[in-house]
């Protein structure tokens, strides 16, 4: 028997299947278009979501030469704060999806923050007020879609983020939930109760008829009904946001223990355990997780907006380089960035300043610096970046991390790795499969079937590929800090 893991990312869709030892068997991707209506203004169409899942089912279940019938559950992730809103009868979308990188309702959101709501928005849901998230965005769409408000009133239509609607699709319109991780990135759910909360709910203007039920993150959601390519009746019972669905990979069980997902940006996520950390420090409070018979699992979390995607302006903008793979061998070319320092605020700064106004900054420039200065300086700030927020995280937790386990496709990039145990003081372990949004997807599905009976059974399969020990004293390392954070008080400069 195998399981099936639907990865629903920002520009595409991906399907695996793996076998009952967790290791994958196949994998297929597909993109699909980004809608961008105005500067600022991101969009996806729901229907072109909807085809890329089913293509990548069925190519998936053709590439691994298996029946449809041997695919034993179902596990989900997605891209989180991105949301849509359709029609309860004909399931038809009332508007495209909005991608939780659009910042079409950013004066909404400062108009709240004017109001004085941050205290009350960070004790109920861990989260700052941005729009990023997903409530401000359903508010825009009830607001400005002709007819939608009224609709919504009446009961008419049903709101979700990507998960809840490939779970009604998936089911036949049978199934409208979501889980606990999910919900905590709307902005709507009170994350000490676990529910929908009345204040945030009036706040946005919400009714709670639009709103999925919040279940855990395994167990059955729901069963597949008249798609075609899955017959019915196959078991959904994972479901997790993409970054708590990577630590959960991760088998970031305990307290204390952390993940990096280097993608187009970062995510540090920290298991802060059954315990609420409301941080000083600008990060995140979220929920990583809730299973059956247990209290809601929490986390810190912080992340930078470019990270992956400063290599990727390196090769298109100023196209240092052919190949983002090439930046490794460029930036060994030379011992250290020699004083370069680049700060990747392409779209502002992340966490822990917030700060949309920063831009990027190159300095310490000379006539001796070459373009292996610039790749080297571009991993450094990868790593010092995270490295912040991970002090962040520890001041908070008040734990120091033993280990930072990391994942995404920059973490294949062993030099890259190496700057972060140096510039952490910590062991970072880099795993045999580092596409863990979907292995904890599927991890929380066996869970969800009985393939895995506990936590313990997944880290007993969980490899290690390559740990990588610091080798910087303390005294380097606090001086490389401090030259990082000069630099970025120079983006802030407006």
């Amino acid at each position: 028997m195998y399981i099936m893991a639907i990865d629903q990312g920002t520009t595409g869709s991906t399907v695996s299947i793996l076998n009952q030892a967790g290791s994958p068997v196949t994998k297929v991707n597909q993109e699909f278009p980004q809608i961008f209506p105005q500067p600022g203004w991101v969009e996806h169409n729901p229907e072109d979501i909807w085809k890329s899942v089913l293509s990548t089912i069925e190519k998936a279940l053709q590439k691994a030469k298996i029946s449809a019938a041997e695919i034993a559950a179902i596990g989900i992730t997605n891209q989180r704060e991105t949301v849509v809103v359709w029609d309860k009868s004909s399931g038809k979308p009332v508007y495209n999806a909005i991608v939780w990188q659009c910042r079409r309702t950013q004066d909404f959101c400062e108009k709240l923050k004017k109001e004085k709501k941050q205290n009350l928005i960070r004790k109920k849901t861990g989260l700052v007020i941005d729009p990023y998230f997903s409530a401000s965005k359903i508010r825009w769409i009830l607001k400005n879609v002709s007819g939608v408000a009224a609709r919504a009133r009446k009961g008419d239509l049903l709101a979700g983020t990507m998960d809840t609607f490939l779970l009604w699709r998936l089911t036949g319109g049978a199934c409208h939930k979501t889980d606990v991780s999910n919900a905590s990135r709307t902005m709507l759910m009170n994350i000490q109760s676990g529910d929908w909360d009345a204040d945030l709910l009036k706040m946005f203007s919400v009714p709670a008829s639009l709103l999925p039920e919040i279940a855990n993150s395994s167990g059955l959601f729901g069963k597949t009904k008249g798609l075609g390519v899955l017959p019915d009746g196959i078991p959904i019972t994972g479901i997790a946001g993409d970054q708590q669905a990577a630590l959960f990979g991760q088998t970031c069980f305990s307290v204390g223990e952390a993940k990096c997902t280097y993608g187009t940006g970062s995510f540090l996520l920290m298991n802060s355990g059954h315990k609420m950390v409301i941080s000083k420090h600008q990060l995140l409070t979220t929920v990583a997780w809730k299973l059956p018979g247990q209290k809601m699992t929490y986390a810190l979390e912080g992340g930078a907006f470019i990270c992956g995607a400063a290599v990727q302006w390196l090769r298109d903008g100023l196209q240092l380089i052919s190949k983002s793979s090439e930046v490794e061998t460029l930036a060994q070319q030379v011992p250290s960035s020699e004083g370069v320092e680049f700060v990747p605020a392409l779209t502002g700064l992340g966490a822990p300043y917030w700060d949309s106004a920063a831009r990027g900054l190159i300095c310490g420039l000379t006539r001796g610096s070459s373009k292996a200065h610039i790749a080297r300086a571009t991993l450094e700030a990868m790593a010092l970046q995270n490295t912040e927020i991970l002090l962040a995280m520890q001041k908070d937790l008040g734990k120091k991390l033993k280990s930072l386990r990391v994942d995404g496709g920059a973490s294949v990039n062993s030099l890259l790795m190496q700057m972060q145990a140096d510039y952490m003081g910590t062991l970072v372990i880099r795993p045999q499969q580092i596409e863990t949004t979907s292995i904890g997807a599927a991890y929380l599905a066996g869970l969800g079937v009985g393939i895995w009976s506990s936590t313990e059974d997944i880290r007993r399969i969980w490899m290690v590929d390559q740990k990588f020990e610091s080798h910087m004293s303390s005294k380097s390392r606090a001086q490389r800090m401090q030259r990082w954070q000069k630099a970025v008080e120079r983006t802030r400069l407006t």
